[in-house]
C-alpha cells in the first residue's frame, strides 16, 4: 500500500500515493463534469476517444479502442454496450474479420462528445490553473513526466496485451488521450 506521509520512515507522501490521488481526484471531476449529460468518466473517455478517431477517418475495433485509452476489452465492450443501448454509439460487424466489431458515433453521440469534450476542456484549464494552465511550461514537463512513467512497462509483456507494453506508444498520444 502507498505510504500516506504518516509514519517517521516516510514522511512525505509516496509518488505512487500522489499518482493515486491525483487520479482519483480528476477522475471524480470528470464524472461530476459529464453526469449532466448522463455519461460517466469512462463513458467520456470512449466517446472522446472516438471522436478523435474519427475525425481522422478511423472506425476503431473494440480491441483498437481498448488499446487506444488504456481499458480491458471486456470493459470497453460493457461501455460500447450502454452507449449504444443510450443511441450515442454504433456497433457493427467488421467486413474484414467477422470476429471483430466496429465503433462509430452516433449522430447523437457525435454531439454529446462535442458537449463533454467542452466541458472537460473547461475542467482541464481549473485543474491546471496552480501550474500556470494547459500550455505552460510547468504542464508541458508534467506532462512529459507522466509520459515517460507510462511508457515504462510494469511486468514483462503479455503477448496481444497492450495495457502491460506502457501504452501510450508515443508522445503525441499520450497528449490527445482524454483525461
Amino acid at each position: 500500500m502507498y505510504a500516506i506521509g504518516m509514519s517517521k520512515s516516510a514522511p512525505e507522501p509516496t509518488p505512487g500515493y500522489l499518482v493515486w490521488r491525483l487520479a482519483n481526484k480528476w477522475r471524480v471531476a470528470v464524472d461530476r463534469a459529464v453526469a449532466p449529460l448522463g455519461l460517466t468518466h469512462a463513458q467520456y473517455v470512449v466517446l472522446a476517444s472516438l471522436h478523435g478517431m474519427g475525425r481522422s477517418g478511423e472506425r476503431p475495433s473494440q480491441r483498437r479502442l481498448a488499446d487506444h485509452i488504456g481499458l480491458e476489452a471486456l470493459y470497453v465492450s460493457k461501455l460500447a454496450r450502454a452507449l449504444e443501448s443510450a443511441g450515442l454509439l454504433a456497433r457493427t460487424r467488421d467486413p474484414h474479420d467477422p470476429r471483430a466489431v466496429q465503433l462509430a458515433l452516433t449522430e447523437e453521440g457525435g454531439e454529446v462528445a462535442r458537449r463533454a469534450i467542452d466541458l472537460v476542456r473547461d475542467l482541464h484549464e481549473q485543474l491546471l490553473a496552480p501550474l500556470g494552465g494547459p500550455g505552460s511550461a510547468r504542464t508541458l514537463a508534467l506532462t512529459n513526466e507522466l509520459t515517460t512513467l507510462l511508457r515504462t512497462p510494469l511486468a514483462p509483456p503479455v503477448p496481444d496485451d497492450q495495457a502491460t507494453r506502457g501504452a501510450p506508444h508515443d508522445h503525441r498520444d499520450a497528449r490527445r488521450q482524454p483525461s
